[in-house]
C-alpha cells in the first residue's frame, strides 16, 4: 500500500516559549516497522533504548543519544529532566475521535442507530453556539494530552463553528489535528443538517483558513452514507478532488442494521463501500472507522486505494456492534490504526483501547502482540495518514511531540511489573502487563511540540 504524500508545514504554530531547549532522560521505546502479527520472539521493528537521552530545541527533536554520553556542545548548561526507569514512547496518534461526545460518553443500553437519535444528535446541537463549541474543543483537547494523545482525526458537529473552534484550539497549542465540518443532509433532527450548496461553501472557507495552516489539516468529513444524500456525497468527491491534500473521514460497515439500511437507500451501490467509491471518496487520504462487515472486495478495494480503517475496539464491544478480524485484513493488505471513537467508546485512554482490541483478537482466534498495538498508535497510524516525516517515532527532525509514562500504578501493577522486571523476563512481556494494566494513571507528562501541555499530579 502506498502511503500518502507528506502533509507540507506551511507555517509553523505560535512560538511561545517552544525555542527553549530540554534534555529528557528515559527508557526509549518507539517502531521502525510494523511487527506484524508475529510472534512477540520473532517480531520486527521494535526499537528498544534504556537510558538515552532526548535533545529537544525549537519544538523538535535535535538528537537521541545514550545518557553516558557527553552531550553535544552547547547543550551542557541545558538541565536534564530525569524520568529514570520510566518509558518514554512518541505520542498517541487517535485515528477517530468524536469531540461533542464527550457529552455522551457512557450512555446506557442502545445499538448503533438509536444510540445516534437517543443520545448523539441532541448532544451535537448544542454545538451551534460558539461558546459552546470553544468551551467543547478545549475540554476534549485537553482530555486528549491527559491521556497521551498528541495527535488525532476529529469529527466535530456539522456546524461550521464547531470545527473552527478545533482548528483554532489545537493551532493555539501546535498540535497536530485532522478535523472538517461534518456533513449530514438528511435523516438527522432540526439543527443538525446542512444544504450542499452552504455545506461547500462552508468547507471552502475552511479549506482556505486552516489547511496546512500551522500543523492543521482539512478533512472532507462525512458523517456516514445514510445522512448524506447523493448529491451531496457527489459533493464531498468532488472536495476531496479539487483539494488533493485533504483528508476523507467517515464511517463504514460498523453495524448490521446500518448495513441493511444502506442497502436500502443506495440499491445500485455493489456495498456499503462502494457508495463512497463510486464517488471518488477512496484515497490514500481516506480514514473509515470500524469496517466490521466488509468482505474480500471490499478489502481488496481498501487496499488497491490505500485508505485506511480507524479499528475502535471499545466502541464496538460497548455498542455491540461486532468483532473486527484485524489479522484477517493485515493479511490482505488493508491499513489499520487505532481509535477510541469517545462517545460510542468508553475511554480516550489508547491503552485501554489495546487492551479491548487483544480481547476481540483473542475471540477470533488471533493474539494481538502489545507490539503491533502499540505500532498501529504511533509509527503505523503517522504512516497511514502520510504524517510519519513528523509524527509516530523518536527520532531527529521529528516533532517533539511525547508521553512520559510509569510502567506500573497501584499494588497490583507495580508487583506484576516487579516480577517481571525482576525475573528478567522478555520486555514484551514487560510491555504487554503495562499495556493490560495500565491506563491514563500511569501517565506522567504529555509535550506537545516540546512544550508539556500535561502534567500528573501525583
Amino acid at each position: 500500500m502506498n502511503a500518502p504524500d507528506p502533509v507540507s508545514l506551511t507555517s509553523e504554530a505560535p512560538q511561545t516559549d517552544a525555542a527553549l531547549r530540554r534534555v529528557l532522560r528515559a527508557d526509549l521505546l518507539d517502531f521502525t516497522a510494523d511487527p506484524g502479527f508475529a510472534l512477540p520472539q520473532e517480531a520486527t521493528g521494535v526499537r528498544w533504548r534504556p537510558d538515552h537521552l532526548v535533545l529537544i530545541e525549537d519544538g523538535r527533536i535535535h538528537a537521541v543519544q545514550p545518557a553516558d554520553q557527553p552531550v553535544p556542545a552547547g547543550w551542557q548548561s541545558v538541565p536534564q529532566e530525569d524520568h529514570g526507569g520510566r518509558l518514554l514512547m512518541p505520542g498517541f496518534i487517535d485515528t477517530h475521535v468524536h469531540c461533542p461526545q464527550l457529552d455522551v460518553i457512557a450512555s446506557f443500553g442502545t445499538a448503533l442507530l438509536d444510540w445516534l437519535n437517543t443520545y448523539t444528535f441532541p448532544a451535537e446541537k448544542r454545538y451551534a453556539d460558539p461558546e459552546v463549541s470553544r468551551q467543547g474543543a478545549q475540554r476534549f483537547l485537553s482530555a486528549l494530552w491527559a491521556h497521551g494523545t498528541t495527535s488525532a482525526v476529529v469529527f466535530p458537529t456539522v456546524h461550521k463553528v464547531s470545527a473552527q473552534a478545533l482548528f483554532e484550539a489545537a493551532h493555539a497549542q501546535g498540535m497536530r489535528l485532522i478535523t472538517g465540518k461534518v456533513l449530514m443532509d438528511r435523516h438527522a433532527p432540526d439543527g443538525l443538517r446542512d444544504d450542499v450548496v452552504q455545506a461547500e461553501r462552508d468547507c471552502i472557507d475552511l479549506i482556505d483558513r486552516w489547511h496546512d495552516q500551522g500543523r492543521q489539516a482539512f478533512a472532507v468529513t462525512v458523517r456516514f452514507a445514510p445522512t448524506s444524500t447523493p448529491a451531496q456525497l457527489a459533493m464531498a468527491g468532488l472536495l476531496c478532488q479539487t483539494y488533493p491534500g485533504t483528508y476523507m473521514q467517515t464511517h463504514v460497515a460498523e453495524n448490521q442494521d446500518e448495513i441493511r439500511w444502506v442497502a436500502e437507500l443506495f440499491p445500485d451501490a455493489r456495498s456499503y463501500l462502494d457508495v463512497y467509491d463510486r464517488d471518488g471518496l477512496l484515497g490514500p487520504r481516506a480514514v473509515l472507522a470500524h469496517g466490521i462487515w466488509l468482505d474480500a472486495n471490499d478489502r481488496a478495494v481498501l487496499r488497491e486505494r490505500g485508505a485506511q480503517i480507524a479499528h475502535s475496539p471499545s466502541s464496538n464491544l460497548f455498542l455491540g456492534s461486532g468483532l473486527f478480524d484485524w489479522a484477517q485484513a493485515q493479511r490482505e493488505g488493508v491499513a489499520v490504526s487505532l481509535a477510541s471513537d469517545v462517545g460510542g467508546g468508553t475511554s480516550l485512554s489508547m491503552l485501554r483501547n489495546m487492551q479491548d482490541a487483544y480481547k476481540i483478537q483473542a475471540m477470533l482466534g488471533n493474539r494481538l502482540t502489545a507490539w503491533k498495538a502499540l505500532h498501529a498508535a504511533t509509527l503505523g497510524a503517522a504512516q497511514a495518514l502520510g504524517l510519519s516525516h513528523e509524527i509516530g517515532q523518536i527520532e531527529p527532525g521529528h516533532m517533539a511531540d511525547l508521553a512520559v509514562w510509569d510502567w506500573a500504578h497501584g499494588p497490583v501493577a507495580e508487583h506484576r511489573d516487579r516480577l517481571a522486571r525482576d525475573s528478567h523476563a522478555s520486555l514484551h512481556e514487560r510491555a504487554f502487563v503495562w499495556m493490560t494494566l495500565g491506563d491514563e494513571r500511569n501517565l506522567v507528562e504529555t509535550l506537545i511540540r516540546g512544550q508539556t501541555v500535561f502534567q500528573s499530579p501525583l
